[in-house]
């Protein structure tokens, strides 16, 4: 069973930058393709974006394109998801998933195995 532990949302004013953690607790996470997706209030959940287990390919949707990149730390078992140009629409719970079929990578959250228990992210305007 791996467990995700996520970290690092906050309270952050419209603009500012932040950068969200998700260490996973075995190494066979090395071989497991790792998303990012968020809820808001009222709002079913949506993929944010994902990695494959090689950190090379990766997809975004499109409304954090060119602003939130995903990246993957295998020696210490963490994925990382930096957040740029942040605004009040990117309010939401934001939970970690693994996914233990690698490729291809997938949106729906129905398609990981596993998932952390969530953090907040607020964006004030």
């Amino acid at each position: 069973q791996v467990q995700l532990v996520e970290s690092g949302g906050g309270l952050v004013q419209a603009g500012d930058s932040l950068r969200l953690s998700c260490a996973a607790s075995e190494r066979a996470f090395s071989t497991y393709a790792m998303g990012w997706f968020r809820q808001a209030p009222g709002k079913e959940r949506e993929f944010v974006t994902a990695v494959d287990s090689t950190g090379y390919r990766k997809d975004y949707v499109d409304a954090v394109k060119g602003r939130f990149t995903i990246s993957r730390d295998v020696r210490k078992n963490t994925i990382y998801l930096q957040m740029n140009m942040l605004n009040p629409e990117d309010t939401a719970v934001y939970y970690c998933a693994a996914r233990r079929r690698s490729f291809p990578i997938a949106k729906e959250w129905t398609s990981y195995d596993y998932w952390g228990q969530g953090t907040q992210v607020t964006v004030s305007s």
